[in-house]
C-alpha cells in the first residue's frame, strides 16, 4: 500500500529539515558538493558486493568491477607497493581502521598498539574489540603525537612489536603524525619487527597533493590506511577505502564455498551503490579535480582565519589544513552553525563547498552573540 498523506508529511518536512541543516553545518567533515543522478536507476537493483572484490562470487548482482577501478585509483594516489597491495569499499573509516588492526594483530598477537590522546574515539573501541594491548601517547599542544614520549615508551618495551596508529589529520585539528620521523624511532632503537597504520580519514584524499607533501602513505612505511569516502570527496552515504599489503591479507583469507568468494573483508554483504558513487567521483573529477577541490579549500581556511582574527577571534589552523580552530562559541552559534566542540574549542571545516560568505556569517554570529552578552552583563 502507499504510504498515507500524513507519513508523505512528515518525509517532506524532514526533507526541508534537512535542507536547511545542511546550509548551516561547519563543524563536520562532509563534503556536499556532488552529484549523483546518473546513479539513481542503480537504486532498483539489490546491490551486494559479498565478498573479495577481486573474486567473482555467485550472487551477480554487484559492482566489484566498478569497486576494482576506485580501489586502483587509491593505490595510485597513495603509493602502494606494486603486485603487493589489496584493498575493498568499506563503511567508513572506522571499519578501515579496524581493519588494520586486525591485519597487525594477526602479523604479531604479542605487539603493542601506540596511539596519541587526540586519536579519533573510535580506535579504543576497535581495540577493545580486538582484545589489543595499547598505550596512549601524550600529544604536542597542536594534535600531533609526542615523538620523544612514543620513543621512551617503546624503548621499555622493546620486546613487543609496535603497532603505530597514526593519524594523518586529527579530528579536531587535522594534525598529521610524520612516518619518516616514526620510522626513524624504530630504526634507532633497532627494532626488528614492527606495523604502521594511518588514518587518513580525511586527508588521505588530498594529502597528495599538498606542498610540501606529509609522510603518510605505503611509501613513506605504512603497512595500511583508511580513507573517507563521503568526507573530502563527498557522498550521502558513509564509506571509505582500506588499502593494505597484499602479503599480510593473504594470512586472513579464507574461501567459503556457497558464495563462491574469499572472506577478506570484516562485513560479508557490502554496500554495492557506495563504489558506484566513488567511481562516479573518480572519473569526474580525477587528480586533476580533488587537486582543485583542495586550492580552494586552503583558500578558504586562510580566508577564515584572516576573518577570525581581524574580529578579535584568536582562530589557527596547522600547516596545510583545512581545519580551523577557534574558542567556543556560545551555545546558541555552536547549536545553529552545528560546530563540534570540546575543551573548550571548536573547529570549523573548510570543505569544497564553503564560501566565504557563510565564513562571514559565522564570524558575524560570534561578534554579535558576544557583543550581547557583555551589554546584558
Amino acid at each position: 500500500m502507499p504510504l498515507s498523506n500524513a507519513d508523505k508529511k512528515r518525509l517532506e518536512e524532514k526533507l526541508r529539515q534537512i535542507d536547511q541543516d545542511t546550509s548551516m553545518s561547519l563543524g563536520y567533515p562532509c563534503n556536499f558538493n556532488y552529484n549523483y543522478q546518473e546513479l539513481f536507476p542503480f537504486l532498483d537493483y539489490s546491490l551486494n558486493n559479498i565478498g573479495d572484490p577481486y573474486v567473482s562470487p555467485s550472487y551477480k548482482i554487484n559492482s566489484l568491477e566498478f569497486e576494482r577501478e576506485v580501489l586502483q585509483f587509491f593505490a595510485g594516489l597513495t603509493r602502494a607497493p606494486k603486485d603487493n597491495w589489496w584493498g575493498y569499499v568499506t563503511n567508513g573509516s572506522t571499519e578501515g581502521n579496524l581493519y588494520g588492526l586486525y591485519l597487525a594483530r594477526e602479523l604479531y598477537p604479542e605487539g603493542i598498539v601506540y596511539f596519541s590522546q587526540h586519536t579519533h574515539y573510535s580506535v579504543s573501541k576497535n581495540l577493545h574489540f580486538l582484545n589489543m594491548r595499547h598505550i596512549m601517547i601524550r600529544s604536542q599542544d597542536n594534535g600531533e603525537i609526542d615523538y620523544d614520549d612514543l620513543r621512551e615508551t617503546i624503548k621499555i618495551r622493546r620486546d613487543c612489536p609496535p603497532i603505530i596508529f597514526a593519524n594523518i589529520g586529527t579530528t579536531m585539528t587535522e594534525a598529521k603524525d610524520d612516518l619518516s620521523r616514526i620510522r626513524e624511532i624504530m630504526e634507532d632503537l633497532a627494532m626488528e619487527n614492527w606495523y604502521i597504520h594511518s588514518d587518513a580519514a580525511l586527508c588521505g584524499a588530498y594529502a597528495a597533493f599538498l606542498e610540501p607533501r606529509p609522510a603518510w602513505d605505503f611509501a613513506d612505511g605504512a603497512d595500511s590506511l583508511s580513507i573517507s569516502g563521503h568526507k573530502f570527496i563527498g557522498s550521502p552515504i558513509p564509506s571509505g577505502i582500506v588499502l593494505a599489503k597484499r602479503r599480510n591479507v593473504e594470512r586472513i583469507a579464507h574461501s567459503v564455498a556457497y558464495i563462491g568468494s574469499m572472506d577478506t573483508t570484516i562485513s560479508g554483504s557490502r554496500n554495492g551503490f557506495t563504489p558506484l558513487m566513488l567511481w562516479h567521483a573518480v572519473r569526474t573529477l580525477g587528480r586533476e579535480g580533488l587537486k582543485q577541490r583542495l586550492a580552494h579549500s586552503l583558500v578558504i581556511a586562510r580566508y577564515a582565519v584572516e576573518a577570525f582574527n581581524k574580529a578579535g577571534i584568536p582562530a589557527w589552523r596547522n600547516p596545510n589544513a583545512i581545519t580551523v580552530v577557534l574558542p567556543e562559541p556560545s551555545r546558541e552559534v555552536r547549536d545553529k552553525w552545528q560546530l563540534a566542540s570540546t575543551n573548550g574549542f571548536s573547529h570549523i571545516m573548510c570543505m569544497p563547498h564553503l564560501t566565504e560568505s557563510v565564513v562571514d556569517d559565522l564570524v558575524s554570529d560570534i561578534t554579535q552573540t558576544e557583543d550581547r552578552q557583555v551589554c546584558e552583563s
